[in-house]
């Protein structure tokens, strides 16, 4: 169950994204189409940051040292890239267009799902 909840999070984390970073957009033609998108793209966000998250953290150890954790951004910025290559070679319509366009969105994503994992009590 806490894992379904987590992905309803992830979604509309990703819902206010495309909403307020241009560059990150969800091409649905209906609403229906748009919500399906998002939760299909919040599972495979899902899936990406669980398996090569913790790679990327022991890999770039000194990164995050030298970097006081920055480097964070970075690699949450390349996941959610790799998250719209994978969404575009399964004909999602979900695209993010550019670094930048990426760097905000990962930094809007992640706030975003830290306040409703608070305010859910997901984060025991």
């Amino acid at each position: 169950m806490k894992v379904i909840v987590k992905i309803l999070v992830v979604a509309a984390a990703l819902w206010v994204a495309t909403k307020v970073v241009d560059g990150i957009v969800v091409s649905g033609s209906t609403t229906t189409e748009t919500a399906v998108t998002l939760l299909a793209v919040a599972l495979i966000f899902g899936i990406i940051n669980t398996l090569l998250k913790p790679i990327i953290k022991v890999v770039g150890c000194a990164f995050y040292v030298v970097t006081l954790g920055l480097f964070a951004l970075v690699v949450n910025a390349g996941l959610l890239l790799l998250t719209s290559w994978i969404a575009n070679q399964i004909d999602l319509p979900f695209e993010v267009i550019g670094f930048w366009a990426a760097f905000w969105g990962a930094i809007i994503i992640g706030l975003i799902s830290w306040l409703l994992d608070l305010i859910l009590g997901l984060d025991d």
